[in-house]
């Protein structure tokens, strides 16, 4: 097994902006009040706790702070079988970490007055008018907000599915959004909107009502408002055949290659082409590069290399805990978080876990994950391709944490 910390390399491209990753700003760690020995030392766990220790086949970890890039590793391999390292520019499956993209496209929208946090969906898709919790008539529509803080009361994507399939309705891989979006008065909420936070299918459901305040389907608008501007240039709903080399794998338990389809499909779904449903809570693949620099425009309160996506106040608004108190805190461990406007937000800090209050994050389901840390001005992201996901980025954050001087 071949291993690759690109640490000690990490000093190299900072001190010489000529041979740095030009789609990155680089620093030193010491240029912002960070220890590059600390800093270091994720190298050495990451490599002998999850590559050296079978855990991970392949892994990457990327450290910004006021927003400047100061550690990038890569660790091991995206195909063991091939002698294929991971490497800055491998792209990966990023799952649920789809939904913060989605979220930023809607709260887009939401600026231009296209859509509208306190609207109904049926104002924006009327078929969408007489849901039930249960059997029962809900007492309350649901709102655009809702949808944002997973209040609305949906079921996952799995039960969506299958509700779906039962009723003779086609399968999410079978539908478009709007299609999928417009059958939903089929299937039974588990709670009055409002009232508690389920982590749900919501963001395919929002992804539709981007396209419907926009005029365009979901991959033209991201395209356009979002991964051009931003130049995400490796981002997309499938990995297209030039770039399939980058393509990691994705690892079980004994390091043997898994299936890992887009979720709501199923069979020989690959990312190879652009699937018909185009899923806005976990469809998108992309690269440590391109996530980060959007991570870097959530940082920056909307803008990153001279663009602006958003202003500060919708970042501010996306960012802070947005449930009621019968919503929260959010059952994901480990507790003291609620939920903002796409994000799970630190409201009290806890003993068990480093963190700091008004830090924002979320992960996807293959062992993808970001956190943001306003007040620290942190970003970090750590990548792996493995089911299930490995506690990678909780070894990490106390080692970032650790590293803060100033």
């Amino acid at each position: 097994m071949i291993l690759r910390p690109l640490y000690p390399l990490l000093l190299f491209f900072c001190t010489d902006p000529g041979a740095a990753d030009q789609r990155l700003p680089f620093a030193t760690p010491a240029e912002v009040g960070m220890s590059a020995e600390k800093l270091g030392k994720i190298d050495e766990i990451v490599a002998r706790k999850f590559i050296e220790g079978g855990q991970l086949a392949g892994a990457s970890v990327l450290v910004a702070r006021r927003g400047k890039v100061i550690h990038f590793g890569t660790y091991g391999m995206r195909d063991r079988a091939r002698n294929r390292p991971m490497e800055r520019d491998t792209i990966v499956r990023m799952y649920s970490m789809t939904k913060a993209v989605i979220s930023v496209a809607a709260m887009i929208l939401v600026e231009e007055g296209k859509l509208a946090l306190e609207a109904p969906i049926s104002k924006y898709v009327p078929k969408v008018n007489a849901m039930k919790v249960g059997t029962i008539p809900a007492e309350n529509e649901m709102t655009v907000r809702d949808i944002l803080r997973h209040t609305a009361g949906f079921p996952n994507n799995v039960t969506v599915d299958r509700l779906y399939r039962r009723a003779g309705l086609p399968a999410l891989a079978d539908s478009t959004l709007q299609e999928m979006t417009e059958r939903l008065n089929s299937i039974p909420l588990r709670s009055e909107p409002a009232t508690k936070w389920y982590y749900s299918f919501g963001t395919d459901a929002l992804a539709h009502l981007v396209e419907v305040g926009s005029g365009q389907t979901i991959d033209v608008f991201l395209k356009q408002r979002i991964f051009k501007p931003l130049g995400m240039v490796d981002t997309a709903f499938y990995c297209p055949q030039d770039k399939w080399e980058r393509f990691s794998l994705v690892y079980g338990r004994n390091l043997e290659p898994v299936s890992a389809p887009q979720p709501g499909t199923s069979g020989p779904f690959t990312f190879e082409k652009p699937p018909k449903f185009l899923s806005g809570g976990g469809g998108l693949v992309s690269t440590g590069i391109d996530y980060m620099r959007f991570c870097l425009m959530l940082s920056g309160m909307g803008q990153f290399d001279g663009v602006r996506l958003l202003k500060a106040g919708t970042v501010q608004e996306m960012t802070r805990n947005q449930l009621p108190d019968s919503a929260y805190p959010i059952s994901r461990p480990p507790g003291g978080r609620g939920f903002g406007l796409g994000f799970a937000v630190r409201v009290e800090k806890i003993d068990s876990e480093p963190s700091s209050i008004g830090e924002y994050e979320w992960l996807g389901g293959a062992g993808t994950e970001f956190w943001i840390s306003p007040r620290d001005e942190l970003v970090v992201i750590t990548l792996s391709q493995a089911l299930p996901m490995r506690d990678l980025g909780a070894t990490v954050k106390p080692l970032v944490y650790s590293a803060i001087k100033e």
